[in-house]
Formats: structure tokens, sequence, C-alpha cells
């Protein structure tokens, strides 16, 4: 008995040893483990449909359980996520309609675990415009993907050219998303973004469309908001325009005839290129009209 006892004593430690030489080893091996890249075990998207046997529905819906269950396990460990594409492209392969992963691929790629980044907002923006034309309703298409561009991804992108342009796709998008019957509250927001951008007659354009579709009774406060909003860019443009004209008057009096007074230019009317301008052919030239009040300040600046 007292030598199985010692026997017994000299099995335990012998395995206490072996756990405390291994354990380190062990460990740093499964760190390097977890934080490697996951293995996704389905094959390419395009065979998809053959490994499912046509169970294509419950293969969707098992999908979009375990990208839910991944994600937010991911970001309860604090662990990179990179494996997003491959299950919403399944996904897609198999319903190219299905509605929750436009609902959510946007907030799932640029705010995934741990940092979406500039390539990740580009990507979603390719999922969301992709959705404008599979989903079956349009106007939350387009109020998604104008919202999108206009407020969030311009934040991932280090490019501010690339930013203002994708803002101004917003815009466009939320003027998109009004005419297939979005709040029309949208559309003032969109023409502000335009203006922000740059595109003035853009943003008047797209107030000039939702103002048409807004005329329904029910619609009457709205519809008078974008009337004092589209008056207002109106009375702006013609003013501005009046004021490229003058500016071009002035830069082509001053290149041209500057001997003569101004007033005398004006009389004198719009200096043409005699080459140019001969015959009928060059009728409907806008740089060779005539009058004054067949050219704007584009016009002159062109000639």
């Amino acid at each position: 008995m007292k030598e199985a006892g010692w026997v017994g004593a000299l099995i335990f430690l012998a395995g206490v040893l072996g756990v405390a030489r291994t354990q380190p080893k062990l460990a740093g091996a499964f760190r390097i483990v977890r934080e490697h890249d996951e293995v996704f075990a389905l094959p390419p998207p395009a065979q998809l449909h053959a490994a499912t046997l046509g169970w294509d529905a419950a293969a969707v819906d098992l999908l979009w359980a375990s990208l839910l269950v991944d994600y937010g396990i991911h970001w309860s460990e604090h662990r990179e996520m990179k494996t997003v594409p491959r299950y919403i492209d399944s996904i897609l392969e198999l319903d190219p309609a299905y509605e929750p992963v436009y609902r959510f691929a946007d907030t799932m790629l640029v705010y995934r675990p741990l940092q979406g980044t500039a390539d990740d907002a580009r990507l979603a923006r390719a999922y969301l415009e992709r959705g404008t034309t599979m989903r079956p309703d349009p106007a939350r298409a387009y109020l998604q993907l104008g919202q999108f561009l206009a407020f969030i991804a311009p934040s991932f992108l280090s490019d501010p050219d690339e930013a203002n342009r994708w803002r101004k796709d917003g815009a466009t998008a939320l003027g998109r998303a009004v005419e297939f019957g979005a709040e029309p509250d949208e559309a003032l927001a969109a023409s502000t973004l335009l203006e922000r951008a740059g595109s003035p007659r853009e943003a008047l354009r797209s107030l000039q469309r939702a103002y048409a579709f807004t005329e329904h009774p029910s619609m009457a406060d709205v519809h008078e908001a974008i009337g004092r909003k589209l008056a207002v860019l109106e009375a702006r443009a013609m003013i501005d325009a009046a004021d490229a004209t003058a500016n071009a008057i002035d830069k082509k009096w001053k290149s041209t005839l500057p001997f003569v007074g101004r007033d005398l230019f004006l009389l004198v009317g719009p200096v043409v290129d005699v080459y140019r301008c001969a015959g009928l052919a060059s009728a409907d030239d806008p740089a060779c009209a005539r009058d004054w009040a067949d050219v704007n300040g584009e016009d002159l600046m062109g000639q």
C-alpha cells in the first residue's frame, strides 16, 4: 500500500510537470490559430446550387443565421472578420433578391469587426446599387443607398474629392427615392447636399421633380416647403446667370474691342468668328448668335 501511494504521487507529479512544460507552447499555438483568418468552408458561389441539392431557400436561411452569429461572436471577442463578403455573395447567388442582406450589408461591411475600410465602403455601395434593381421596394432601396452615400460612406474615404462625389451621388439617389414614393422631406435634404457639392442646377432640377410629385392635397405642407425652397433656388439661378453673362460680356469686351465704350460694344452686339459663322450651317451655333438675347455667359466664355 505504501509503494502504491508513492507510485501514485510520482504519476501525479509527472502529470503536473508535463502540463507545465506543454501548456505555454499549446497556449501560444492556440493564440496564433485564433489570430488567423477563419476558413470559409463553403464552395464558391457559382457551385452552391449543386451543393444545396435544390434546398436553396433553406441554405440561404442557414447562411444568414450563421453570418449573424459569427458577426456577433467576432464583436464580442474583438476579432477581425473578413468573411462577410463571402457570406453575402453566397446568399445572393442562391437568392438575388434576399431582402435582409440588402438592408444590413452596408452596416456589416463598414462597421464590421474591428474596423471597416474604404474598400469595404466601395463594396457596400456595389451591393446597395445592385439592390436598387433587385429589391421589391425601390423607394426604400434608393433611400438606403442615398443615405449611405451622403452621410455614412464619406467618413471612410480619404480623398475629399471622392467623398464629395459620393455625397452628390447620394443626393441624386435620395431624389430618386422621392420619385418612387419615399418621404418628400428627403427632396429638401437632397437639394441641400447638391448645393453643397457645387451642383446648383441639379439641386434645382431635383426640387422641380419633387414639387411635381407632391401635388396631392395630403402633401400640402411639404409641397409648400419645397415650393419655397424652389423659388429661392430659381431666383438665385437667375441672378447667377445674369452675373455670369455680365462677367462674360466684360471679358469679351476687354479682349476684342477695349478701345470702344461698353455701351457701344453692347450696341454692336456679340463679336463672332467670321469663318466659323459664315453660311446657313452656323445658324443654330450658339457661338454665332448675333444678338445678346440669344447668348448666355457660357456661350460667351466658349467663344
